[in-house]
Formats: structure tokens, C-alpha cells, sequence
């Protein structure tokens, strides 16, 4: 008789709501611990205007083996790398709108490890993303590493339909769309009826603004699919569209496979929150002091090593400057500084953010300009229209996934990633939505145990 043990099923599909996107790693952890997800080689689907794919700079790599420790030392943009180098999570596929262009397109291959030389955690990808944080190494200098896959893949808006650009829908029309139950036409065992239609629209697939490509006669024809929804199938290459989506997500993603599917409501619109703290000026000004020139693209491996450590040398300059500044902003502390290489700008900076605050957060100030090094971070208030458009094309590609085992949705607002004015708004929908593919949901709000821990907290680097 086998001794392994026996993975077990949620009787209705989880979903856990928190604030703060790390909060979802100890919900992760649960479920490993009550064998709902495996212990190793987990998948996850990662819907988010960010890749949150950046490690603890310092963080000793055993940190990991320690969960309450490894929970105290995570924030919104590097929860997911432990988890890799844990042996937790093996396969991202990080879901992007197509405002958010952090990471190249396409299948990344790369190890997570132990660098040998720092005991901190390492990954061996030379896309800029992880060059501009200086957490390259090879692979040679990497212990104990553990293979990611991860899959960059555009998720578009869906186009509207002739009648919605012959009509503008109503709020109630969208209300309605979105909050209907869908409890009486699930099948047992929590599975939709096929025959009950998942959404009203008769919207097709839209590509991202600023894309070359062009819609067809024969696309803008496509017949309807007996779901009320209409897809485009006619491309399978076109980035974006449901067929792109599914073909991609599912070349590494089995039917009986558990996963994570993992939630932040960014996706659908999303802020940088750091161009309301400061003015253009001193914004232009940090983009310049955080500036990162990656290599060539034919460059060598001992080039690559001398980027990451001059991005290093670099960023650790910064970070002193601005603690400095923190004990001692004077005119001499300030002009000792700008006299460094690379940080003549930091005289401008201090005098414009002095004129607004005699004592400005300069921790705040560095954590804003980590944000600044080769692109920018996604800012996009979408209209409701757009949201809408947004979460069907969500509701499509779902529809042809297997069931996920867990959700995990993060609703990143109070640090103004997604507006505060339209996260409630945008939840409901989506929970409508995930109802309606999965029946009835075990949603759990975690952020409401929560909220009055953190109403003044200020947003993070992600």
C-alpha cells in the first residue's frame, strides 16, 4: 500500500482577498501544509500589472526554510522568487495587459539560487528586469538552484461589438452583466452548465493599443461560439487574443494538474502611485539618477558582469545618499553627495523637494526611484468601459483552462496601485465572473482583518 499522501479537494474553490499581494504566500503555504497543492513544482497564473518577480536584495537565501521569518521579510514585488527557490513553485506565467511591458514576451528559462558568494538569492536571466536590480549571476555561482519557466503572455481588452459602438451600454446594463448569479445553472461538482451563457457581450478580441496588427473581414465576421461570446480563433499566433492566451498557458499546464490562480486587481487598472507624491521635474530627476543602461545584446559574459556590478555599486550609492540625507539634509551633507559621480542632480532634487516639505521622506524618495530604471511603471486608470472589456477577455480564456485548485487575489489599493475609487467596483465583477465559471466560491476576505493595520501605509516599489 502506496505511503504517499493523498491530495485532497476543496469542496467549494477558495478564494482568498488580501491588500497587500505578499499576504498570499502564507494562503500558498496553507494549502501545501493541508495537501490541497503539492509540496513541490507548483504552477501559478499571475494576472498583474507587475511581475513582482524580484528577490529580497539582502535576504539570506535559508531565509526561505523559516516561514514566519521569510513572511516578515517579503513585500509586493519579490513574493514569488522564495517560493521558486523553496522548490515550492517551479512555472509562472505572468498575465499582463498590455500597458505593462516590464519583461521581453515570450518563454524565459532560468535558475533560482543560493549565489555562492553573498548567500543571497540569485537568478541566471540577463533580461534587463533582473539585470537593473543586480540579481544576475551566472550559473556557476549559484548552489542549490532550482529550474523557473516562466511565460511572459499579453492578455488584451476584447473589441467592442457594432452595437456598442452604435450604443453606449448603461451602468445597469453592465451591472446586470456582471453581478448575475450563477449558482442554479452549475452542474454538480461545482462545473458550469454549457449551456448557460457565461456573459451577454458579443465583444471580439481587441489588440493592444499601439499594435501593428489589423483586424480582418473574416475576424470582425467570426460566428458566435454558443456562449454568447465571440472569440477570435482565427489567429492562434496574434499576442492577446484568447486562443494566443490559452495556447500559451496550456502548453505547460495539464488538466489534472493542481494550480494557483493568482489575482491582482491592477490588472484591470492600475497607477504608479509615485507621480502624485512628486512633481514631473523631480520625477524627470530620478529617472536620471536611477537610470540603467543595460548591455548589448551580443554582449559577453564578462561585460554582463561588470553592468550588474556597476548597476550595483550604483544603486548602493543611492541608497546611502538618501539614508545620509535622512540625519543630516544641510547644504553641506547635500553638496558632498552631488559632488559623486552620477549624483549632480541630487542638489536639484533636495531643494525642489524642500520647497513642498521642510523634512521630506527620503526613504519614500529612494523607494520611488528604484521604480525608475528602464521602463517606467505601468500608470493606467482605465475607464469602466475598458475594465469590462478587460474582464471578459479574462472570462474567455478561463473558460478553456482547467479548474484552478486555489485563487489568490490582491487588491493593492491602499498603496493606490489600483485606484482606490474602483477596487470594489473591479472585485465584484471578477468574483462574479469566477463564480459563474466555477460555481459557488469559499471567498475569504482576508483584507478586512487587516485593513485597519495598514490604513497609513505608503506605497512600495514595485
Amino acid at each position: 500500500m502506496s505511503c504517499v499522501p493523498q491530495k485532497r479537494v476543496y469542496k467549494e474553490l477558495p478564494v482568498w482577498i488580501v491588500e497587500d499581494h505578499h499576504d498570499v504566500v502564507r494562503h500558498i503555504y496553507r494549502a501545501i501544509a493541508s495537501r490541497h497543492l503539492p509540496v513541490k513544482n507548483i504552477k501559478m497564473v499571475h494576472l498583474d500589472s507587475h511581475p513582482d518577480l524580484l528577490i529580497p536584495v539582502n535576504m539570506c537565501a535559508d531565509t526561505v526554510f523559516d516561514k514566519d521569518k521569510l513572511f516578515s521579510e517579503l513585500s509586493i514585488e519579490n513574493w514569488i522568487m522564495p517560493m521558486v527557490y523553496a522548490g515550492h513553485m517551479s512555472c509562472v506565467a505572468w498575465l499582463h495587459p498590455y500597458w505593462a511591458q516590464q519583461i521581453k514576451e515570450g518563454e524565459h528559462r532560468m535558475s533560482v539560487g543560493r549565489d555562492s558568494s553573498t548567500t543571497t538569492i540569485r537568478v541566471t536571466s540577463k533580461d534587463n528586469y533582473f539585470l537593473s536590480d543586480g540579481l544576475y549571476v551566472p550559473e556557476r555561482q549559484l548552489e542549490n538552484s532550482k529550474a523557473l519557466r516562466l511565460d511572459v503572455v499579453k492578455v488584451d481588452p476584447v473589441k467592442p461589438s457594432q452595437q456598442s459602438f452604435t450604443g453606449q451600454k448603461t451602468e445597469e446594463d453592465t451591472k446586470r452583466r456582471f453581478t448575475k448569479r450563477a449558482r442554479s445553472d452549475c452542474s454538480e461538482g461545482g462545473e458550469t452548465s454549457s449551456s448557460t451563457p457565461l456573459s451577454t457581450t458579443t465583444d471580439t478580441l481587441q489588440p493592444a493599443e499601439g499594435s501593428n496588427t489589423c483586424k480582418t473581414a473574416r475576424e470582425e465576421e467570426q460566428s458566435r461560439n454558443g456562449t454568447g461570446l465571440t472569440e477570435n480563433t482565427d489567429d492562434e499566433d496574434e499576442e492577446g487574443s484568447t486562443s494566443y492566451v490559452v495556447k500559451r498557458i496550456s502548453s505547460f499546464l495539464s488538466e489534472t494538474e493542481p494550480y494557483v490562480l493568482d489575482i491582482d486587481l491592477d490588472f484591470f487598472t492600475c497607477k504608479n502611485p509615485f507621480k502624485e507624491l512628486y512633481t514631473q521635474e523631480e520625477y524627470n530627476i530620478l529617472q536620471e539618477l536611477y537610470s540603467f543602461r543595460g548591455p548589448s545584446p551580443d554582449a559577453n559574459e564578462e561585460e554582463i558582469d561588470e553592468c550588474v556590478d556597476r548597476r550595483i555599486r550604483q544603486l548602493e550609492d543611492l541608497e546611502a545618499a538618501f539614508a545620509d540625507l535622512l540625519e543630516d539634509d544641510g547644504e553641506e551633507s547635500v553638496t558632498r553627495w552631488a559632488n559623486n559621480p552620477g549624483l549632480a542632480s541630487l542638489a536639484q532634487l533636495v531643494s525642489s523637494l524642500k520647497m513642498r516639505n521642510a523634512s521630506p521622506d527620503y526613504e519614500m524618495v529612494h523607494q520611488a526611484g528604484l521604480t525608475c530604471d528602464t521602463v517606467e511603471l505601468p500608470h493606467h486608470i482605465s475607464p469602466d468601459e475598458e475594465i469590462d472589456r478587460l474582464i471578459t477577455a479574462v472570462q474567455l480564456f478561463l473558460k478553456r483552462l482547467p479548474k484552478p485548485t486555489l485563487v489568490t487575489m490582491s487588491r493593492s489599493s491602499l498603496d493606490e496601485y489600483c485606484p482606490a475609487e474602483q477596487v470594489d467596483s473591479v472585485q465584484n465583477r471578477v468574483l462574479a465572473v469566477l463564480e459563474s465559471l466555477y460555481g459557488p466560491l469559499d471567498i475569504q476576505k482576508d483584507y478586512e482583518s487587516t485593513s485597519t493595520e495598514t490604513q497609513n501605509c505608503q506605497p512600495q516599489a514595485s
